[in-house]
């Protein structure tokens, strides 16, 4: 399940928001641009896939490499890492928020100044996001996004740079794990292959390589 973290959310969690095509899932547009195909996809799912994804549009594939049919252009590959979280890393914090839809603007904000992946005016409502404000200014954030049986994946930690080195997405990390293991659930994340600052601050935490992943983001051609 880990290994096909979004098809597991979409069945399960997220299924209320999936867009299906037969076995094939994905999110709308402006939650998140990722395409779901079942573990061992066949020749159908990859026409189901095309079909749901439609002419002229990407989908974004989050599993270990897999050969993509010639019925699809391949975009980009990006090599990433899935980590599991240690048992003592939760940790409540007194300045932290519970963000909502009237901090959308801003966050969206901070998405555009860090990149610290897909964020988009509805990824909100996939989980729960904590921010810290300074002054009124949201200056960091991270929340919940992909929820399987038994595992909730942390998400869109992103800091200000203008604060960054401060400890804040550590802080967050281990807030946001706080409300994951509250749901009786394991907090797990993933990170781009070559973001060595990310990979080590979470081996600093305690995090444990799981799966060697990849983002492909396809389009039917």
């Amino acid at each position: 399940m880990l290994t096909n973290p979004v098809y597991a959310a979409l069945t399960c969690a997220h299924a209320t928001f999936a867009e299906i095509r037969g076995d094939v899932r994905r999110y709308p547009a402006a939650m998140a641009p990722f395409l779901a195909l079942p573990d061992v996809p066949t020749e159908q799912d990859w026409a189901d896939a095309a079909a749901l994804l439609g002419s002229g549009t990407t989908g974004a594939l989050m599993r270990p490499a897999l050969a993509v049919p010639d019925s699809f252009k391949v975009e980009v590959e990006i090599d990433l890492l899935q980590f599991l979280a240690p048992a003592s890393l939760p940790a409540a914090d007194p300045e932290t928020v519970v963000l909502g839809a009237d901090d959308v603007p801003d966050m969206l904000a901070l998405v555009a100044l860090t990149d610290p992946g897909p964020f988009r005016s509805r990824t909100i409502e996939l989980g729960t996001y904590l921010g810290i404000r300074r002054d009124g200014d949201l200056i960091a954030m991270a929340g919940t996004r992909f929820a399987l049986p038994g595992h909730t994946e942390i998400s869109a930690v992103c800091t200000h740079p203008s604060y960054q080195g401060q400890g804040l997405a550590s802080r967050l990390i281990r807030a946001v794990a706080a409300h994951i293991t509250a749901a009786g659930q394991t907090p797990f994340l993933h990170t781009g292959g070559g973001n060595t600052t990310a990979i080590r601050l979470y081996k600093s935490l305690g995090f444990t390589l799981s799966n060697e992943m990849q983002v492909t983001v396809v389009e039917a051609v």
